[in-house]
């Protein structure tokens, strides 16, 4: 009798395991990665205020560089990578770091004023970046140094700063792209698909044989990993 009961235990598990799997891989969303862009020569960064955000200034698209990893966005979608060049992979949340990026930056960058206060930032080479960024990010650099090169600027408080974050944040989930990727198409499970076709098919032709369905290559998205970041 105990022979039988785990035997039994052991089949049904051997069964529940195999469902669950089948059903993660017949469900999956396509991504796409962006398109490359192509630098002649590693870019130059600047720090934004009140960030320890860096920014790519001389190119149309936005791409960042925080925390040790570069980041864009393309088609409502976030993706991350170490190099600036290559290697983009999706990355599936809103980095935290975003919200605090003023959305006029390219504006006051081109005027070199950061509201109503000369703005003599600095570009960064990016040699540099990558030796210094952590030690800047633990050490305060910039604040030290008088507040991002902004001239007579006083920081925002945090009040102000969680403020403007929500603003944003707002902001950012009413646009068009992101509202489209809200909700991704998801693909129906080849079981369900196949006694649909079928359903369909003998409607049309009842006594017509059924062909079998070929099956379709799947894929699963790379979930990014949880953004680690200590902003103080």
């Amino acid at each position: 009798m105990k022979k039988l009961f785990l035997g039994t235990l052991f089949l049904a598990l051997v069964f529940g395991v195999s469902i669950s799997t089948m059903a993660r891989a017949e469900v999956n969303v396509s991504i796409v990665l962006p398109p490359p862009i192509v630098f002649s020569a590693p870019p130059a960064l600047i720090v934004l205020p009140d960030t320890y955000v860096y920014v790519v200034p001389e190119i149309n698209e936005d791409i960042f560089f925080y925390n040790g990893w570069w980041w864009r966005q393309w088609e409502g979608r976030w993706y991350r990578s170490h190099y600036y060049n290559q290697g983009w992979r999706y990355y599936n949340h809103v980095p935290s770091f975003y919200y605090d990026v003023d959305p006029g930056w390219r504006g006051y960058y081109r005027d070199h004023n950061w509201y109503g206060h000369q703005w003599n930032y600095d570009p960064i080479p990016n040699q540099r970046l990558q030796q210094n960024w952590k030690g800047w990010q633990n050490d305060r650099q910039w604040e030290r140094q008088g507040t991002w090169g902004v001239q007579g600027y006083q920081p925002r408080s945090q009040q102000e700063q969680q403020q403007l974050r929500q603003q944003r944040q707002q902001q950012y989930q009413q646009r068009p792209e992101v509202q489209k990727q809200r909700q991704p198409q998801v693909q129906q499970p080849k079981q369900q698909s196949r006694e649909k076709d079928q359903q369909q098919r003998q409607e049309q032709k009842p006594h017509a044989q059924q062909p079998q369905q070929q099956p379709h290559e799947k894929g699963k998205p790379e979930r990014g990993e949880e953004e680690k970041q200590d902003r103080r």
